[in-house]
């Protein structure tokens, strides 16, 4: 088992119960803070709703003992991102709940870090999109051999192709066997839902059984993540992957471990999720997958899928940051707070863990107009772009799991939407569900005809 190394928990001090006087609620219970109004609002986004219209842009609550505050405008995270930050807030977060040590290194090894990270996602798309465009064209020779009339499981489907893309393009060749993908999805599915819920409303710790099943399952990903360093080190590939970047770079055994794991873990959901909530979105906007179906048809006509053309897809990217923002893909990031800081009046503590609203901020009316609606040309205008990118959905700041998933998203669209229309399933109302990454709470259903 890797290393874990406890998070710094801040006393409370029952004399002062707020924080440098940010506004915000006083712990329910002395050892669970607030974690017991978390589960009761049933997702940490939704109490963070709550709590940023009751008590405005900055907040503070308790998680356990520890002192936590929440930014929930533009106005407010502009304060408070750095650009010059190296590590990204949504792998800082994971991070934490991994116990991995996070931003341990100085801040030149944390860019060389960051710079291989982006390498490696660079060169493992561009590496692999042969099997991606053969991985989309399965699921669309299984797609166009149903009848019109049968309902297709989405979520499954995607997270399917997920599975599949992402293993291959981040691990390798291993993955081309099915049965060591189905092995790493149940272990995947395990870490994933405890990091999602277990650890943020405390359950997974009062549970033995659940814990355990977390610790063998978390064992387990890292014995094939170790297996798979050792085999790729000081050896050429004809396939580079991700972790081939991570194992090329200055970094020990343990830090490529920590974010191939994180990177893994991440990208698979991320990945499948914005598939899901992107074709979800076509199935109900019928004028958006028109305009989609045309863009497609004008960039690669009749010839094949390129990489070199994916580029010109403007409207698809348009679609799938609308996406991103209307489905709050990724509705919580976090920070910590390395030295005493300062947002608006109120003192930051050092030690502080500083929560993004980011599913509070991306429908917030001052920023987005009409924030319910899905508009995806609200980004031709370069001023919400810029927004969105300082949100870290876009541009430089962009978290690497997402530029992932959109260049995987992307082919997939232009293999299905080119040959299919998707459709909504009559009555169906997809209720979601808010974790660390955003998800229907059961399927979603869809039917698709041949467009020829």
């Amino acid at each position: 088992m890797l290393r874990r190394r406890a998070l710094p928990a801040l006393r409370i001090n029952p004399a002062s119960r707020q924080a440098a006087g940010i506004p915000g609620i006083t712990p329910t219970e002395e050892k669970d803070g607030n974690l017991p109004d978390i589960v009761n609002s049933g997702s940490l986004h939704e109490f963070l709703v709550n709590l940023h219209e009751r008590y405005g842009p900055v907040v503070s609550f308790w998680f356990g003992r520890r002192l936590v505050v929440s930014l929930g405008t533009v106005d407010v995270l502009k304060q408070h991102i750095n650009p010059n930050k190296t590590s990204d807030p949504f792998e800082t977060m994971l991070k934490s709940l991994l116990r991995y040590q996070s931003d341990s290194g100085n801040m030149s090894e944390n860019h060389m870090r960051k710079k291989l990270y982006e390498n490696g996602v660079t060169n493992s798309l561009q590496s692999n999109f042969a099997l991606l465009l053969k991985l989309s064209e399965e699921l669309l020779d299984k797609w166009l051999a149903y009848p019109e009339s049968q309902h297709v499981p989405l979520c499954q489907h995607m997270l399917g192709f997920a599975m599949k893309s992402v293993t291959q393009m981040v691990m390798g060749s291993t993955f081309e066997d099915e049965q060591e993908v189905i092995r790493f999805q149940k272990n995947h599915g395990t870490v994933w839902s405890e990091i999602g819920k277990g650890f943020l409303d405390g359950s997974l710790d009062k549970s033995t059984t659940r814990k355990k099943q977390y610790e063998d399952a978390l064992m387990q990903l890292e014995s094939i993540l170790k297996k798979i360093i050792k085999e790729r080190k000081g050896r050429n590939f004809s396939q580079h992957v991700f972790i081939d970047s991570l194992v090329q770079g200055n970094l020990n055994d343990q830090q490529i471990l920590e974010d191939s794991m994180i990177f893994s873990l991440a990208s698979c959901v991320i990945t499948a999720k914005l598939c899901t909530w992107t074709i979800c979105f076509l199935t109900t906007y019928e004028e958006v997958q028109k305009k989609l179906y045309e863009e497609i048809d004008q960039v690669f006509g009749k010839g094949p899928i390129i990489p070199e053309k994916i580029e010109e897809l403007r409207y698809c990217r348009q679609v799938l940051c609308e996406t991103v923002r209307t489905a709050k893909l990724t509705p919580v990031s976090a920070r910590l707070q390395d030295i005493e800081g300062k947002i608006d009046t109120f003192i930051i503590p050092k030690e502080t863990l500083v929560l993004y609203a980011l599913g509070v901020v991306l429908q917030d009316p001052s920023t987005w107009s009409s924030p319910y609606k899905f508009d995806p040309e609200r980004f031709d205008d370069e001023s919400v772009m810029k927004t969105f990118s300082l949100l870290g959905f876009s541009g430089p700041q962009e978290c690497p799991e997402l530029r992932f998933a959109y260049m995987v998203t992307t082919v997939l669209l232009s293999v299905l939407v080119r040959r299919l229309h998707l459709l909504s399933v009559e009555g169906q109302v997809i209720e979601t569900k808010y974790e660390l990454v955003t998800s229907s709470k059961e399927e979603a259903w869809i039917t698709v005809s041949k467009r020829y």
